[in-house]
């Protein structure tokens, strides 16, 4: 069986993330690929679109949103992520039980006694008049039924698992602030999300698609990503579509076949990712982007910067326009000049082309 070591598996995470070239794909087709994006900084995903495509405009997005085309939720691992209207409702009965399991895990002190299904009717009753509510006035409009949870528990357990709901606009649009106002996605799409499949053709798709945009992976990895846990039957249904590879630590990794396999010597060029980029947080084992040593960066919310195919530091937007980079080690001449170069395009990306400014710190 051929072992992949570690570049061989940076440098197919960075032609599957579209990090190795920026793609030409349309927006939307970009978000599809990706199986969504990480959105809970809600300009977050700009920037990582930025990263991947040729000629991102930033509007494009922003219509996409307002069109009813791509859509706010709760789906992977319980986060806020941004996807299309068509995968959000062929997935989201998948992810119900893993969605309740989460809220409950935080909150199951507080939700003891409460019957769940009588809780999802009660916020459903309140949202049936087709008027977006946060997630507070939510809980306040059933609170006085379970008046000993308190709000936050019994909103969370509403919006993030009970009623699939879309976070509205202008709420992730391009340079707008709004607060979270959440409607149920059959109301916001015009179509019920689709029934649970008995035969798990979602759990059979939901794995080649994540094979598409992160493989060669672990059964592992795809339950980081996912946050799903009953998976084995949907690897077992379609295991004789996938060829299987060890990495260095013995572990077997499953892909699709004509999936691209780059070779491991091809040049990975400086790209900056935003804050909880799928890149690094869709993995278990996230040693092909990431040294342990770092790890903490990833789930502490930090913009990293990849330079030949890892983080390599940590970058931030000053108040002044100005893209700061802090290295996380030290970088070459002509790394740093090439961070240089790309870090000034996202500076000039970001201002709006009022400002080209970078500024390396001290590693």
């Amino acid at each position: 069986m051929t072992v992949l070591d570690a570049r061989s598996l940076n440098r197919a995470t960075l032609a599957r993330q579209l990090l190795l070239d920026r793609a030409g794909l349309p927006v939307r087709d970009a978000v599809a690929h990706l199986g969504g994006l990480q959105a809970q900084e809600p300009q977050e995903p700009f920037t990582g679109l930025w990263s991947r495509l040729r000629a991102f405009d930033p509007a494009a997005l922003s219509e996409l949103l307002a069109g009813r085309r791509v859509v706010r939720t709760h789906l992977m691992r319980r986060t806020v992520h941004l996807l299309t209207a068509e995968d959000v409702l062929a997935w989201r009965a998948r992810f119900d039980a893993m969605l309740r399991q989460r809220v409950l895990g935080t909150y199951r002190r507080e939700l003891d006694g409460v019957d769940l299904d009588e809780l999802a009717a009660a916020g459903r009753a309140v949202l049936a008049d087709g008027e977006p509510r946060s997630m507070s006035e939510l809980a306040r409009a059933v609170g006085d039924r379970w008046p000993s949870c308190g709000p936050r528990p019994l909103g969370e357990m509403l919006v993030a698992a009970l009623i699939p709901v879309a976070q509205l606009p202008p709420r992730g649009l391009w340079r707008t602030k709004g607060g979270v106002r959440n409607l149920p996605l059959a109301s916001w799409l015009g179509r019920e999300i689709d029934p649970l499949d008995p035969d798990d053709g979602v759990g059979q798709a939901l794995l080649k698609r994540y094979l598409a945009a992160f493989g060669p992976a672990a059964t592992a990895d795809l339950r980081a990503w996912s946050g799903l846990t009953g998976l084995p039957a949907a690897v077992k249904a379609v295991r004789d579509e996938l060829v299987v590879f060890r990495d260095e630590r013995g572990r077997e990794l499953l892909d699709l076949p004509d999936a691209p396999r780059p070779d491991p010597d091809t040049p990975a060029p400086v790209r900056f990712l935003p804050a909880f980029d799928n890149t690094i947080l869709g993995y278990d084992d996230r040693t092909r982007v990431i040294d342990d040593a770092h790890r903490g960066v990833s789930v502490a919310g930090e913009r990293v910067v990849l330079v030949d195919g890892r983080v390599s530091a940590i970058w931030s937007a000053a108040a002044d326009a100005v893209v700061v980079v802090k290295p996380l080690r030290r970088l070459t001449k002509p790394e740093r000049t090439a961070v240089t170069e790309e870090g000034g395009e996202l500076a000039s990306f970001l201002s709006d082309g009022e400002s080209d400014r970078l500024r390396v710190e001290a590693s």
